[in-house]
């Protein structure tokens, strides 16, 4: 299970799972069990634009000493082949590890901020993430950082590399020189969900039909039906009362991986059921594509989570069902 340093957290997770079955089973409104008003959850939640900055805005941010730009890559030749100018490269092992047999969950706190005191990021500059992986790994990137409380100063480059290049924008191969900087951990723990409360969670989704919560699988279809048994993967399928969107679907397409404008973004969500007001937890196989589905559904406005063990954790724990079906339940 993943490493959470505050119990509060699940507590409090545990604590409104219950007032929101209780309140379902007493035939009351979750409103009226103390949840947030009716008429807050009709009005669509604000975008969070300052999660996002343009090429043409980074190509004047350049030299910028406020301003740090990551790129991160599974491996160096990705980031030696050409990067944008002042960038700084990040090996995907140093944001990952394996616990409990489960891949690309959260390394030690203490192991990431010596990773981005090393790599100059500080307390101060605003942090600009671009990678490999059709900005998978800048999406994960920005889930470890809103982890250790510096989210409010981190951005995805919309398009990525990709963009940038197209645009015939300038590219280096050299590295540039980095000068360590003191960067202080605010941990916020709220944005993991483990086993135990995703079994509660699941439960409570599968049981209604306009479920407090969200539960997203960012995998492909496939996998989401319960594709053929992989080696290490001993069930197939999807967390009961959970719903498929696809991550790609966020995509211009994987040429031009820029995000879809936010209105035709808020259908996508809107079309899986997830409502203004309401939590959202995403999940796939070990917490990489739903790094992207978290950082959309937080650009969107919505409270988000995710549960990092995601459906490796859970095919192989004792007692969670898994469902096959293309539905919900």
């Amino acid at each position: 299970m993943k490493r959470i340093d505050s119990s509060s957290h699940t507590v409090s997770w545990l604590l409104s799972g219950l007032l929101i079955a209780s309140s379902l089973l007493l035939g009351r409104s979750p409103s009226a069990a103390g949840q947030q008003p009716a008429r807050a959850k009709t009005m669509a939640p604000q975008v969070r634009s300052q999660m996002l900055v343009t090429t043409d805005w980074l190509a004047q941010h350049l030299n910028d000493p406020k301003v740090v730009l990551l790129h991160i890559a599974r491996e160096s030749a990705h980031y030696e082949a050409g990067h944008i100018p002042g960038a700084r490269f990040v090996a995907w092992s140093d944001l990952v590890a394996t616990r409990n047999g489960v891949a690309n969950e959260l390394p030690p706190v203490e192991q990431l901020q010596k990773l981005f005191e090393r790599l100059g990021v500080g307390d101060e500059a605003r942090i600009v993430l671009y990678g490999d992986a059709t900005g998978l790994s800048a999406a994960r990137a920005y889930f470890t950082l809103d982890y250790l409380g510096h989210g409010d100063r981190a951005a995805l480059l919309d398009g990525g590399l990709e963009k940038w290049k197209a645009e015939k924008r300038p590219l280096a191969t050299e590295a540039p020189e980095i000068k360590p900087a003191r960067f202080t951990v605010r941990l916020n723990p709220q944005v993991i969900v483990g086993l135990e409360v995703m079994r509660d969670l699941s439960w409570m989704a599968a049981q209604s039909d306009r479920p407090e919560v969200a539960l997203i699988d960012s995998r492909p279809p496939h996998d989401y039906a319960g594709s053929p048994a992989l080696e290490g993967r001993p069930r197939t399928g999807h967390i009961p009362g959970s719903v498929n969107l696809y991550w790609m679907q966020h995509l211009q397409s994987r040429e031009n991986p820029q995000l879809l404008p936010v209105a035709e973004l808020r259908k996508l969500y809107e079309a899986v059921g997830a409502r203004p007001g309401q939590k959202v937890v995403t999940y796939c196989n070990t917490g990489v594509q739903a790094s992207h589905g978290y950082f959309v559904a937080k650009y969107l406005g919505y409270d988000v989570a995710m549960y990092d063990g995601s459906f490796s954790e859970w095919g192989k724990a004792e007692g969670t069902p898994v469902a096959t079906s293309k539905e919900r339940k």
